[in-house]
């Protein structure tokens, strides 16, 4: 079970850090944070493994930073120097047997778990 929280409204230029609360082990998965904007396809923005790699879509990175916190079982996103096209509606997914780079790759159809999605808006 996968449960997001921590999206809202930002000004251009402005932070949101958004949480995925992970229920179970996920040992063998690679976690993913996908977005879809309004008449976009759903698209991989960052993704990490139980050892630590990272990848990030070229939009983002710089921007914004996937990381564990702690010992919970929570994966974060530091959203930094948002953009109005960054607005989207955020999913965490678990992407089994995946390294961080192939987890992103395409809508994620690959993935097998996600959650409900959170909201980011981001204005001018």
């Amino acid at each position: 079970l996968l449960v997001e929280s921590g999206g809202g409204s930002v000004q251009a230029g402005g932070s949101l850090t958004l949480s995925c609360e992970v229920s179970g082990y996920w040992y063998y998965y690679s976690m993913a944070w996908f977005r879809q904007g309004p008449g976009k396809e759903r698209e991989g923005v960052a993704s990490l493994n139980i050892a630590g790699s990272t990848s990030y879509a070229d939009s983002v990175k710089g921007r914004f930073t996937i990381s564990r916190h702690g010992a919970q079982n929570r994966i974060l996103l530091q959203m930094n120097s948002l953009r109005p096209e960054d607005s989207a509606t955020y999913y965490c997914a678990a992407c089994r047997g995946m390294t961080p780079f192939q987890a992103l790759a395409g809508d994620g159809a690959q993935c097998e778990s996600w959650g409900l999605g959170t909201q980011v808006t981001v204005s001018t």
